[in-house]
């Protein structure tokens, strides 16, 4: 007998969670704009770029300094034989392509287009502007195409 209550109340969790979500969907949408962008947040760009994996995140992997404020968030992604060493501060963000190369790097960060930053002969980058909200790296060095995972600053 104790199944068959589990079984009904199973049963009644997943039509209550049913209704919540269509309420949900009709009391408080999700604006088409938020919708829009989600999808082209996670859309495939580019289909031969190669996947960069975060390797080191400062907020994660690293020992925090005691009294310490407005700390540089520090990151490291890898792809094959590529890196990327980021540098997020409140006054934008610098980075270098290791092993050194020059190439473009864009701060994808919405559905606008994201203004390509140079890389210089030694690899390094910098833009004035902080990433608000999620981004993305996108590196195009000679035919290499490289995209970092999307992150939160």
């Amino acid at each position: 007998m104790d199944g068959m209550n589990d079984m009904n109340d199973e049963v009644d969790g997943d039509l209550l969670e049913e209704e919540l979500r269509r309420a949900a969907g009709i009391l408080d949408p999700v604006p088409p704009a938020l919708r829009q962008l989600a999808v082209e947040a996670y859309a495939l760009h580019d289909l031969d770029a190669q996947l960069a994996e975060l390797t080191f995140d400062s907020l994660t992997d690293a020992i925090p300094v005691r009294g310490a404020t407005d700390v540089p968030r520090m990151l490291t992604f890898h792809s094959g034989d590529v890196t990327l060493d980021v540098e997020v501060t409140a006054q934008g963000l610098m980075g270098q392509v290791l092993p050194p190369r020059s190439g473009t790097v864009e701060v994808l960060n919405g559905p606008q287009p994201g203004v390509p930053l140079l890389a210089d002969d030694m690899g390094r980058f910098a833009s004035d502007t902080t990433p608000a909200g999620p981004f993305a790296l996108r590196l195009r060095t000679g035919g290499q195409v490289v995209v970092t995972q999307w992150l939160r600053v």
